[in-house]
């Protein structure tokens, strides 16, 4: 038989020491301190995104309505109602269907009598990423 004699170096056991679990902790946790605010951004820019995309398609909707119908719509479920639109679209910044309406003057409506919708505008009072109001948009 054989017998192998240790030397006295001793044998290094496979695994990963303390200082490497260590190390690669703290290079993920970098990894993640940059990738989140990079992801929380990306989602900003989309709901954004979602939002102009919203109040345009309300305006046009509205000057539709208003041609179509010789007077301006006096609530947005009014575009509803009448087929111009499936639902009141979210404002995806708060979350909800609520919109600021600005009617129309009366002296310059369509139907005098009868003013209606003019404009919607966000009801956040957050700013955007260029630095002005949902509100203003």
């Amino acid at each position: 038989m054989v017998r192998h004699i240790q030397t006295g170096i001793s044998r290094r056991r496979a695994g990963y020491t303390l200082i490497e679990l260590i190390i690669v902790m703290a290079i993920i946790s970098i990894l993640v301190a940059v990738a989140v605010p990079i992801y929380q951004k990306s989602i900003l820019r989309a709901k954004e995104s979602v939002l102009h995309q919203n109040i345009t398609t309300l305006r046009t909707v509205i000057d539709e309505y208003t041609f179509d119908k010789k007077k301006a719509p006096q609530t947005l479920q009014d575009l509803v109602t009448a087929g111009y639109l499936r639902m009141v679209p979210l404002d995806p910044i708060t979350g909800n269907d609520q919109w600021i309406t600005i009617m129309e003057d009366s002296l310059t409506a369509v139907d005098q009598t009868e003013p209606g919708i003019w404009d919607v505008r966000s009801r956040s009072d957050q700013k955007s990423l260029e630095g002005t109001l949902y509100s203003e948009w």
